[in-house]
C-alpha cells in the first residue's frame, strides 16, 4: 500500500484524469437497477447446484467428427459464442455496478450510492437464497472432457474490483459493518479454497498469464481480509518466480507472444503485473522499482510494450486471430504506472484511449474498471 502522502497525491491527480461526470451518471442509473445473483441462471450441464458457479472454456467447440459433438475440441484464441457464460456475465455486471456505485460514493459522499452497493454485495455473496458458493470447482468446464479446471479461476479476476469496493466501504465507517464483514468472510473462504484445493494449486502453478492472475486475486483478497502472510508470500513470489519465469530480457512475455493473440495477451499480462505492483508495494519493498540482477522488472516490461501501444502498426509479432482492430484500449496499468513513474507518455495514453470499449471480449480482459478505488 502507498504511504498517506503519496496516496493523497495520486488520488487528486487521478481524479483529474477520470471522467467523474460519467461515473456519476452511470451510478444514478444503477441506483434503480435490480440485484444480480448467481442463481438467476442455471446450466443443465453443471454438476453443482444453483449456488455453484459454472462456465465453459472459451476456446472449446463441438467436435465436428462426432454425432453429439463430444468431446469438445480446442481452437486457441477463438471464443465459442454458444458456451454457457451467464454466470460470468452476472459476476461482471455485479462487479461493474458495485464498483461504480462505490466510486460515486467516494467522489460525492452521498450514502445512497454506498447503500445500493451494499445491497448488490449482499445478494451476490451473503443471502442464503441467492449467494454464490465460495469455490470454482465447475469453472471453464469442457463438455465431454471435464467438469471444471483450475484455469477457470481466472473467471473471478473481475472480483478484485469488488474487493476494492468492499474495502472502501469499510474504511468509510458509514455502512452496516456486519454485512461488510460477512462479505469479507466470503472472500477469505474463497481465498482459502484457491490456495488449498487441487484446482487452485494447479492454477497457482501456471507459468503464464493464468499464474499471474491467481496472484493478483490472492493479493487483492488478502489485502481485503488483512492476510499479511499471504501478502508477504505474493510479494516474494513476484520476485522469485513470476518475473523470472514469465518475462524475458527484452521485457516481453514469450508464452503470450507465442499465442494466437499475442498483442492482446501481452497487454493483459502486463496489466496484471502492474496490478500486482499496485497491490503489493510497501515502504521499503517497492515492486515498481524492483529489478532482477539482469534488469527484468515492471519498468522493462513497460519499455517493451509502450512503443507498440503508441504505434501498433510497428508490432512485429503478427496480428491477433480475433479482435485485432479493437486494441489497444485505456487499461488501468497506464494510469497506475503513469502515476508511479511520473510518466506523461503513459498518462497521455490513459487520457486518450477508450476506457469503456463496447466489445465484450475486450471488456472481459479489463479487470479494473474503477481505478479510483485502488488509490487508498
Amino acid at each position: 500500500m502507498e504511504n498517506n502522502d503519496n496516496a493523497k497525491t495520486n488520488w487528486e491527480t487521478a481524479r483529474q484524469l477520470i471522467d467523474v461526470e460519467a461515473i456519476m451518471r452511470e451510478a444514478e442509473v444503477y441506483l434503480t437497477a435490480p440485484t444480480i445473483q448467481i442463481t438467476d441462471a442455471i446450466s443443465l450441464h453443471s454438476p453443482g447446484n444453483a449456488h455453484d458457479y459454472y462456465s465453459n472454456g472459451d476456446y472449446w467447440w463441438p467436435n465436428p467428427d462426432t454425432k453429439d459433438g463430444l468431446p469438445y475440441i480446442r481452437r486457441d484464441g477463438q471464443s465459442n459464442p454458444n458456451n454457457f457464460n451467464a454466470h460470468r456475465e452476472s459476476l461482471r455486471r455485479m462487479r461493474t455496478r458495485t464498483a461504480c456505485l462505490t466510486s460515486a460514493f467516494r467522489l460525492s459522499g452521498e450514502r445512497r450510492f454506498g447503500e445500493k452497493a451494499i445491497e448488490l454485495l449482499a445478494a451476490f455473496f451473503i443471502d442464503e437464497a441467492t449467494r454464490m458458493n465460495p469455490h470454482l470447482r465447475y469453472a471453464q468446464a469442457i463438455p465431454g472432457v471435464c467438469e471444471g479446471r483450475g484455469i477457470g479461476i481466472i473467471d473471478t479476476l473481475h472480483l478484485i474490483d469488488a474487493a476494492a469496493a468492499v474495502q472502501v466501504l469499510q474504511i468509510s465507517g458509514e455502512f452496516d459493518q456486519g454485512v461488510l464483514q460477512n462479505v469479507t468472510g466470503w472472500f477469505a473462504a474463497y481465498l482459502n479454497w484457491m490456495n488449498t484445493h487441487p484446482q487452485g494449486i494447479e492454477e497457482r502453478s501456471e507459468p503464464n498469464n493464468h499464474g499471474v492472475c491467481w496472484f493478483v486475486q490472492a493479493a487483492a483478497f488478502a489485502r481485503l481480509t488483512d492476510d499479511a502472510r499471504m501478502l508477504a508470500w505474493c510479494r516474494e513470489q513476484f520476485k522469485t518466480r513470476l518475473l523470472p519465469e514469465q518475462m524475458d530480457l527484452s521485457g516481453g512475455f514469450p508464452r503470450e507472444l507465442a499465442r494466437t493473440k499475442p498483442y492482446a495477451y501481452s497487454l493483459f499480462t502486463l496489466d496484471n503485473f502492474v496490478t500486482l505492483a499496485q497491490l503489493l508495494s510497501v515502504p521499503g519493498d517497492n515492486l515498481w522499482t524492483y529489478e532482477l540482477p539482469d534488469g527484468r522488472g515492471i519498468r522493462q516490461g513497460m519499455s517493451f510494450l509502450l512503443p507498440y501501444i503508441e504505434n501498433k502498426s510497428e508490432w512485429p509479432y503478427g496480428p491477433d486471430i480475433e479482435y485485432e482492430d479493437d486494441w489497444p484500449v485505456g487499461m488501468s496499468f497506464m494510469l497506475f504506472a503513469g502515476l508511479a513513474y511520473g510518466s506523461e507518455r503513459l498518462l497521455h495514453l490513459w487520457r486518450t484511449l477508450d476506457k469503456n470499449p463496447r466489445q465484450a471480449e475486450v471488456r472481459r480482459n479489463m479487470a479494473i474498471r474503477q481505478p479510483l478505488l485502488w488509490l487508498l
